[in-house]
Order: C-alpha cells, then structure tokens, then sequence
C-alpha cells in the first residue's frame, strides 16, 4: 500500500510512515528489526523531500542516539543516515546544536572502515564558519593525521581531503608533503 502512494512525494502517507517506522523502531525488542528499520531511516534520508517529515519525527535524535551507543550495525546505519541529513543547512544547524561533533568524533576511531568513513564525511558536511574551529579542533586532526595511515585507500584519501580542505598546516605538521598538499613546516630543508 504504501510502496504506490510514496511516490507521490507531498503525499501525507509519506509522513505516516516515517512516523510508523520510527515507532517500530523505539517499541521492537527484535534487533533485526531495529537494523533494518533504522537502515529504512537512513535511505529516507539520502531524498531532500524528507527532510521536514524525518525532523518532524526526531529521526535526527534517534540517529545520534544510536550513534551514542556504540553498537556497531545500529551505528553504522544512523551515521550514514546523519550523513545524508546533514548536508541540509536546518538538519547541519541542529546536529551542531545536538553536540553532534562530540557524539561523532569517536567513530574515528572504529574498525568498521563504512563507520569511518561515514564519520569523516559527515564532519565535512558539517563545517561552516560557526563551526570549522570545532571539527578542526586539535583532537580531531590528531585523529586525522592518524588515519592518514590507515591500511585502507578510502578512508586515507577522504582523510586527504578533509586535511587540505579544513586543516591549516600548523594544526597538522606531521603529514609527509610527498602524499598529502599540506605543507610541512620542514619542507625547505
């Protein structure tokens, strides 16, 4: 039923059902539930067009609930979700609001290469002039710089970019010149 009437995407059984998911998801005891009810979430949020229903509904909260947890499947589902929340300027301003940098920045250190790289990108979504000295803050480079000798190609190529992007060369002067574009402050010798 609900499969032909999403299409149309004004149509109010589109907020009902976000509603309903969100409400298995707080009321299921099943964690294969929660995992692909939270998974549901985080594809609803990857469309602009949900963006109001899924703030109507607190989905922001629950992803950065789950994200607090620290269980990995349900972390991994709410963080991509809030990755494709927050490119939105409203959602990047309330995930901001909600500590979300603080609730974020320990995925950076997770073995599930998809929760890292979720993490960073999400990071990245967030900047903005409020917010860049936060999300550049030492701590976090540090992290940075850490993951820039990750095994994994992925996750040290988005490291790359957050690093020219958002870092200045004094917050991280460890980088080796010859793989990233940060200058180093050595590099003349």
């Amino acid at each position: 039923m609900f499969t032909k009437n999403l299409k149309n995407k004004s149509n109010p059984e589109r907020k009902e059902y976000l509603k309903q998911l969100v409400t298995e998801f707080k009321e299921t005891k099943s964690f294969d539930a929660k995992q692909q009810v939270l998974a549901n979430l985080a594809n609803f949020a990857y469309d602009p067009v949900n963006y109001e229903y899924l703030r109507e509904n607190a989905v922001i909260d629950l992803f950065l609930e789950e994200i607090s947890k620290e269980e990995s499947t349900l972390m991994k589902f709410a963080l991509a979700g809030l990755c494709n929340l927050s490119l939105d300027a409203e959602n990047k301003d309330y995930i901001l609001h909600c500590n979300g940098v603080k609730i974020i920045f320990p995925c950076l250190s997770s073995q599930d290469e998809d929760i890292v790289l979720s993490a960073i990108t999400t990071l990245m979504f967030l900047v903005n002039p409020a917010s860049k000295a936060e999300i550049t803050c030492e701590e976090i480079a540090s992290q940075m710089v850490q993951l820039s000798h990750s095994p994994c190609a992925r996750i040290r190529n988005l490291v790359t970019i957050f690093i020219e992007d958002y870092c200045t060369k004094e917050q991280v002067p460890s980088i080796n010149t010859s793989e990233y574009c940060v200058e180093s402050p050595n590099a003349a010798d």
